[in-house]
Formats: structure tokens, C-alpha cells, sequence
């Protein structure tokens, strides 16, 4: 199993809480549809400077690599991908 998570912050243009609900709704409902996708939650953070961490949860590298490339994940991504100031992301076997 291969976890994945990422820590976020959003661009001051955001009405931050708004923004994390709006991609938790877009990706959470993407288990069950994207081969590989075990588990998957977002949600806002309360220290550490991130706005939101994204956690989630592969059957193995390649369900990771492949659910990098799905069409779903990417039309998803293309609905926030303008709010994103930076990210941190770390991926290992577990």
C-alpha cells in the first residue's frame, strides 16, 4: 500500500474554508471510480501553515502513478488548480 499525502496552501484570493470543502466534494467521491484509490479525505488544517492537507491511500506506486494521469482526477483538479499557491507532497509504502 502506497499513502499520499500533501499539504496545501491557497492562494489570499480564496475564501479558504468555501475552497477546501468545494475540493474535498471534486475528489473524495473519486474512490470507488479510479482503480488503485483505496481512500482519499481533504480537510483544512488548524497549524503547521498548510490550508488544507489531501490524504490518501493506493493499492501500490503504479495505481498512484496511473490515478495521476485519470481523466477524472485531472477534470477535478482542473476546478481548483487556480487556487493552489503552493504544495508539499510526500508519497511511501506502508
Amino acid at each position: 500500500m502506497v499513502k499520499h499525502i500533501v499539504l496545501y496552501t491557497l492562494k489570499d484570493s480564496c475564501e479558504k474554508e468555501a475552497t477546501v470543502m468545494k475540493i474535498a466534494n471534486l475528489l473524495e467521491p473519486l474512490v470507488g471510480q479510479i482503480p488503485g484509490l483505496l481512500w482519499m479525505e481533504v480537510s483544512q488544517t488548524f497549524q503547521g501553515g498548510a490550508d488544507y492537507v489531501l490524504y490518501s491511500e493506493f493499492e501500490s506506486q503504479e495505481a498512484l502513478e496511473a490515478y495521476q494521469q485519470n481523466e477524472l482526477h485531472l477534470a477535478a483538479k482542473a476546478q481548483f488548480s487556480d487556487d493552489i499557491a503552493t504544495r508539499i507532497s510526500g508519497d511511501y509504502d506502508y
